[in-house]
This record gives structure tokens, C-alpha cells and sequence, in this order.
């Protein structure tokens, strides 16, 4: 998914970019999103958790938008015409509806529940997203994850798997990401990363084993969900740090709740968002935009009827690091 702002701020994100103090090993810090349109006036609504002010990344995570669900008669849908990517994956993942992707590798895919679908952006790559004709309901999430330096440049890519639900406690959870309870993705990451999706009925307790030196980032889509016993509500981020041995989730509620779970080590590097790049420097944000411009580097997407979206002017503003929080 495109960040369609017209005027996207650059960020600089990284270990010393979060502000206010750290919570404590085991302690949970409840992020709430911010409203983003994906479009014109009747534009499907995004709630952005990440990057934000109080936390820039979860492991490599660096962009979770979570939308829906989406009557798509009245917003009419996702329309994401071509757009670029460097130095980054995508990872989509629906609960309702179905997305056709086309990138400039050629890959013509569908989007489905259930099913994760990862590219790779690397060096460079262009793609658009539409909701099919068959939708109704569209509602999922849009993630991100930040290639560390020696991969940043890595050719681009992209991979679709479908994991096997398993049980946990009367817990339904599917492992598209790293490994879980016992579930296993095969799907090769540049980084440690866990990303699952968990259902609990009404009523359910279960606590699970993660490994301590991943941070936690337990995005609420439904419900409301008790983290080490601090509530998240649907839309929140409830966020672990590391030194964390297992997470203990609870659904106290009549109706089922559902989240995604995402982990991975801290990023030990700062990187700069701006638009749909992560780089390392102005001046790497600034080339990309000018690739795109002129046409070079990130190929062409076949089969989308349209204009691929126009690069947002830079801002002229200089970056300020934030400072660290203690």
C-alpha cells in the first residue's frame, strides 16, 4: 500500500528515536493511531499506529495501517494506482475481501484472508493495489518492515504463503512471520521478525512462550484484548519491550477479539521515511524521487488502467533527530 499523503513528513526513526521514558520489561505501552485517508473525499479511512511520535519501530517493523472493515459500495474500495518502494517489504494481510496486486516483476497476485503476501522492495520496485470486483467488505492491515543497510540494495522479490492455523488454549493463531507456539514460517526475513494472527473466544486466556530478546507490538483489530494485563482496545498498539519471556493475552469479553502480533530485535539503525522510501540519507530520499520522476530504476506495472501516482514535493525543512528516551 501507497502512503498517499499529499504532504508526507520525513521521519527519522531508530533505537534513539522514541521520547518519554521506556517501560519496564514486561510492562505494556498502549499506542493509539492517528486518521489517514487513502484518497479522494470518499476515501477508505486508514488508522496509522506506526511510525509515530511516542515509537518509530517495533523490531524492523516501521508502518502498520490497519483499515475496515470498508463497505466498498459507499468508499468505493482500494484504487492504489503504481507507485514506488526502496528499502523496504511490504507485507499484506487481509481478514475480508481480496486485492489484486500487480508489480513491475511481473507478478500479477490476488490478496486473500488469510494469506501473506510479501514484497520485497529492495534497490527498487513500483506495484498498485485494487480491491477485485467481488468485494464487499474490505478490512486488513498494511505493514512494513525496514531492510537493514547490507540488504537495503537487495534485488527485489515477492512471496505468498499460507499458514496453517493452529490451537493454542482454545486460541486460533496463523504464523505468517517467524515462529510461534510451534508454528513455523518458512518465509526468509533480512531480520528476526514474528508476525501471527491470533483469535481469541470469548472468555479465553492463553499465554505464550516469545523470545525475550524480540520487542512486541500486539495490534488490536477487534475487541479489546487484556496484554499482560493492561486492556488495548481495538485499533491500539500494546507494546513489550524486550527481556519479555512470554505474553499473556485475555479476551474477557462475550465476543471474540481478534490481533495481530508482530515481534522482532530492536533495529539497530536509524533510517528516514519519507513517502514510500526508507533510506539512510536526505539525499538517498531525494535520488529515489527523482528516479521515479524520470521513469528510471523501478520499472513499469503492466495491466493497471491508469497513471502511476505522482511523486509529493520534498519538504525544505531539515530533519530534527529526536531525542532519546530515558
Amino acid at each position: 500500500m501507497s502512503n498517499v499523503e499529499t504532504e508526507p513528513a520525513q521521519k527519522r526513526c531508530g533505537p534513539t528515536q522514541n521520547e518519554g521514558p521506556q517501560p519496564a520489561a514486561g510492562q505494556v505501552e498502549v499506542l493509539t493511531p492517528r486518521d489517514v485517508p487513502l484518497g479522494g473525499p470518499r476515501a477508505m479511512r486508514v488508522r496509522r499506529t506506526l511510525p509515530q511520535r511516542a515509537r518509530t519501530l517495533v523490531g524492523a517493523w516501521c508502518f502498520a495501517d490497519h483499515y475496515g472493515p470498508d463497505d466498498v459500495t459507499r468508499t468505493g474500495g482500494m484504487d492504489v494506482a503504481p507507485h514506488p518502494h526502496i528499502g523496504l517489504q511490504t507485507v499484506s494481510w487481509l481478514f475480508s475481501g481480496e486485492i489484486e496486486h500487480r508489480d513491475s516483476l511481473g507478478t500479477h497476485a490476488r490478496v486473500r484472508p488469510g494469506e501473506l503476501n510479501l514484497m520485497t522492495g529492495g534497490h527498487g520496485i513500483c506495484h498498485s493495489e485494487v480491491s477485485t470486483p467481488a468485494t464487499t467488505v474490505l478490512h486488513g492491515v498494511q505493514l512494513w518492515v525496514a531492510l537493514p543497510s547490507e540488504h537495503r540494495d537487495t534485488d527485489r522479490d515477492f512471496q505468498h504463503y499460507v499458514p496453517e492455523p493452529v490451537q493454542v488454549a482454545g486460541a486460533d493463531l496463523r504464523v505468517f512471520l517467524g515462529s510461534l507456539a510451534g508454528s513455523v514460517s518458512p518465509v526468509e526475513t533480512f531480520t528476526p521478525l514474528l508476525g501471527a494472527e491470533l483469535t481469541l473466544p470469548p472468555h479465553t486466556t492463553v499465554t505464550l512462550p516469545v523470545d525475550p530478546a524480540f520487542e512486541h507490538g500486539l495490534l488490536v483489530d477487534q475487541g479489546e484484548i487484556h496484554l499482560n494485563d493492561s486492556p488495548v482496545h481495538s485499533a491500539e498498539l500494546g507494546y513489550v519491550p524486550t527481556g519479555t519471556d512470554t505474553l499473556t493475552l485475555r479476551n474477557a469479553t462475550t465476543e471474540p477479539s481478534r490481533a495481530v502480533l508482530l515481534g522482532g530485535t530492536p533495529f539497530g539503525e536509524e533510517i528516514i521515511m519519507w513517502w514510500n522510501f526508507v533510506g539512510r540519507s536526505s539525499e538517498e530520499i531525494a535520488q529515489a524521487r527523482e528516479d521515479w520522476t524520470e521513469g528510471r530504476r523501478f520499472g513499469v506495472v503492466k495491466g493497471y488502467d491508469g497513471d502511476p501516482l505522482p511523486a509529493p514535493t520534498l519538504p525544505t525543512v531539515p530533519l530534527k533527530p529526536r531525542r532519546n528516551r530515558r
